[in-house]
């Protein structure tokens, strides 16, 4: 009588998906102890102590969301205060130079242009940690008592320090991406998001405690958050199916026969990079405002403009949600490129002319990536919307919010893809029973 095997145990016991495995835990586990070190020159008790006022009177919702995607490490002011958004937001800019410029568009699609334009982006990169590493040097000088060295020498050191914070999780992203298991950049945000939750439910415990929250209103909330978690994966793995018929053909001495495929276009083609990209670029000047502001008035007046929770954040948010899931959508999936494959491989859609093909896929396109962002947009507002209605604490509902719940389903069902993939390419069964788990493309 066989033994059913065990999935879990499956994974160490290949060795190549075990060694991946250990590295990516390996590598999460530096980002979370550098996340601890503060920069040289920071009095950590001094920055407990404004952060502790500030939460009192209700004025760090900033912070908070600034902490949110570096995992604590900004209010810590540590070497990864940034995280990873720098990275990510230059990419966002190299990928509109590449629609703008068509001579870098031209270098990118040379032999070797991929590099070039990630060597680029690294650069990219650089800069902008500069630039919000100085911001983050005048927000500390706004702090009574936080700079332990004199102000010029702290600037120095902090953007240096900063900045190679920033670097170095670049470096790690990568190496999961070549070493590891899972999307390097992805995981590092998701194990950010994770590690701030046993705190945040602290909180919420001690609240209900004191009577500030009530136990059937929390109960409710949660509920919302699996229906939500629910949603999410429903809404990933929808997707539409278009026949694609290849007639007989002759490739070298030998025939083809006539085979009937699809291709398949998901509902929400992009997956979470929409909510991470509007996350990232909401970040960029939430963080220089949020620096300077002391120094700038009106600076300060636009940190409070696009507070998180206040309705402008909320509109910005939900309409770069929308256009970046088209955006993405149209740099990932060509239809002209799809048009042209199928038709050199001999392919036909029923009904529809050859010389039409580019005309019909960007129709579909379209019709499925609207309904697909104003959803991804919904899920990501709707949990704010109801944390404001309830009270939640601030610190808990932006890790328990549509952005964090996105994030974490789709990197998880990410990671997930490619441990089933390793298990059957060894001739193992899958994570689960029935069907497969597919990629969010992260």
């Amino acid at each position: 009588m066989a033994i059913a095997s065990n999935p879990i145990v499956d994974v160490f016991r290949i060795k190549d998906l075990r060694e991946r495995i250990l590295f990516t835990l390996f590598i999460l586990m530096i980002f979370r102890l550098g996340a601890a070190i503060p920069i040289p020159g920071i009095n950590l008790n001094a920055l407990k102590v404004y952060f502790l006022t500030q939460q009192a009177t209700g004025g760090i919702s900033v912070t908070q969301y600034l902490d949110f995607f570096a995992g604590g490490a900004f209010s810590r002011f540590s070497v990864f205060m940034l995280g990873i958004m720098p990275y990510i937001s230059m990419s966002i800019i190299m990928q509109l130079l590449l629609l703008v410029f068509p001579k870098l568009k031209k270098i990118s699609e040379e032999e070797g242009g991929r590099k070039k334009i990630q060597r680029y982006t690294r650069y990219g990169t650089v800069v902008v940690s500069l630039i919000q590493s100085f911001a983050v040097t005048v927000y500390a000088d706004s702090i009574p008592n936080a700079i332990t060295l004199s102000r010029g020498l702290y600037t120095v050191i902090s953007m240096l320090t900063v900045t190679s914070g920033t670097v170095f999780l670049m470096w790690m992203g990568e190496q999961i991406n070549q070493r590891g298991i899972g999307n390097g950049i992805s995981l590092l945000i998701f194990a950010g998001i994770v590690a701030r939750m046993p705190n945040a439910l602290w909180i919420l415990i001690q609240d209900i405690q004191r009577g500030d929250l009530n136990p059937v209103f929390v109960i409710v909330v949660f509920v919302m958050f699996v229906v939500v978690i629910m949603l999410v994966i429903y809404e990933q793995r929808g997707q539409r199916k278009i026949p694609v018929h290849y007639a007989k053909r002759v490739v070298g001495r030998r025939m083809y026969g006539a085979q009937n495929t699809y291709v398949p276009f998901k509902i929400n083609p992009s997956g979470v990079i929409p909510v991470i990209f509007a996350s990232s670029v909401m970040t960029f000047p939430l963080q220089i405002a949020q620096g300077l502001g002391p120094s700038v008035r009106w600076l300060q007046g636009l940190a409070n403009w696009l507070n998180p929770g206040n309705a402008p954040y909320l509109i910005v948010y939900t309409t770069l949600i929308i256009f970046f899931a088209y955006f993405y959508t149209q740099v990932t999936l060509n239809p002209i490129e799809i048009s042209k494959n199928i038709r050199e491989n001999g392919g036909s859609i029923p009904g529809i002319r050859t010389e039409r093909m580019e005309a019909y896929f960007t129709r579909i396109l379209n019709r499925i990536i609207l309904p697909g962002a104003l959803f991804l947009a919904f899920i990501a507002v709707i949990p704010t919307i109801v944390q404001q209605l309830f009270n939640f604490p601030q610190q808990l509902a932006f890790l328990m919010g549509g952005t964090s719940l996105l994030i974490m389903v789709g990197v998880d069902l990410d990671l997930m893809s490619q441990i089933e993939g390793h298990l059957r390419m060894h001739h193992h069964e899958g994570l689960t029973k029935r069907g497969r788990v597919r990629s969010r493309n992260l």
